[in-house]
């Protein structure tokens, strides 16, 4: 239990520091990768400033990463998501009517007890991510699927991987 929590603390403290880091460069890149797609709605919500000081807009968020990866049974997010969590942290930071729910899924591997506590674990690593870049916890929502909603069906590696997710979702309200 408490490597558990040394492990989650440095992740945290390495996103921090990361974060910090990259918050001084004048621009940023997006890097194509996997987009899971728009599966809410942005309307209806205000455009601002967002924290390096450019406007973001709904259309702009909508073209976002949604869906974010993880490895086998960790919680840790991964890099690849960072420039596009930052994003959506500083829109969220930017129009406080917004509100998102994380969906966290794990594969099929583990007892359906331990792959809901993952899952969740996994909602609760982006949503401080966000929060560590300028979004409001009252604004997330985090929920657990575990293993019971599979983007995709199968007993392999491929399979698998593309199941230890968390799905980003803009809400109406």
């Amino acid at each position: 239990m408490r490597v558990s929590n040394v492990t989650k603390a440095v992740a945290l403290a390495l996103s921090v520091a990361w974060v910090a880091g990259c918050s001084t460069s004048g621009s940023s890149t997006d890097t194509g990768s996997a987009t899971g797609g728009n599966n809410g709605s942005t309307q209806g919500v205000n455009t601002g400033s967002n924290v390096s000081g450019s406007t973001m807009t709904a259309a702009e968020v909508a073209n976002l990463q949604t869906v974010f990866y993880f490895d086998f049974d960790r919680a840790v997010v991964k890099s690849a998501g960072f420039n596009d969590l930052e994003k959506h942290g500083q829109y969220l930071a930017a129009n406080p009517s917004a509100r998102v729910v994380l969906e966290g899924h794990a594969d099929e591997r583990g007892t359906r007890e331990y792959n809901m506590a993952l899952g969740e674990r996994r909602a609760k690593a982006v949503s401080r991510f966000l929060q560590v870049n300028g979004a409001s916890a009252n604004q997330i929502e985090a929920v657990s699927f575990g293993e019971e909603k599979p983007a995709v069906l199968g007993h392999s590696e491929s399979s698998w991987s593309q199941n230890r997710r968390v799905e980003l979702k803009y809400v109406s309200r």
